[in-house]
């Protein structure tokens, strides 16, 4: 079973993108800040993380930065998911290593056909 990790602080973001993988068949991880994301990854590698920017505590950035750091991690995939899209952003955002940059308002059905395509 695929495994993906959804970050991001806003709950209804959670759960319609919950929702929408837990109905693919995807086991849903759920966490609302990079601090509580980096405790999951500790324990579970997931083979996606959905990745929101600005978050409390612990953003978005440093969150991609320690994964691409962590020996087990730097093979998962992370798509951020954010609404900062000003070109500055996404450049820092793929040279930090993010594999896709998607911005927000978005259509969860693209998003999960994208997760889809990279994972297959």
């Amino acid at each position: 079973m695929r495994k993906i990790l959804i970050v991001d602080d806003e709950p209804n973001i959670v759960m319609t993108l919950e929702y929408a993988f837990k109905k693919k068949g995807y086991e849903v991880f759920i966490a609302r800040d990079g601090s509580e994301a980096m405790e999951i990854l500790k324990h579970n590698v997931p083979d996606m993380v959905l990745l929101d920017i600005m978050m409390p505590q612990v953003d978005g950035y440093q969150t991609l930065e320690w994964i691409r750091e962590n020996e087990e991690l730097k093979n998962v995939k992370v798509i951020f998911l954010t609404a900062k899209n000003k070109s500055t952003d996404v450049e820092k955002g793929m040279n930090l290593g993010v594999n896709k940059y998607m911005t927000k308002p978005f259509s969860v059905k693209k998003i999960v056909n994208e997760v889809t395509e990279m994972l297959a």
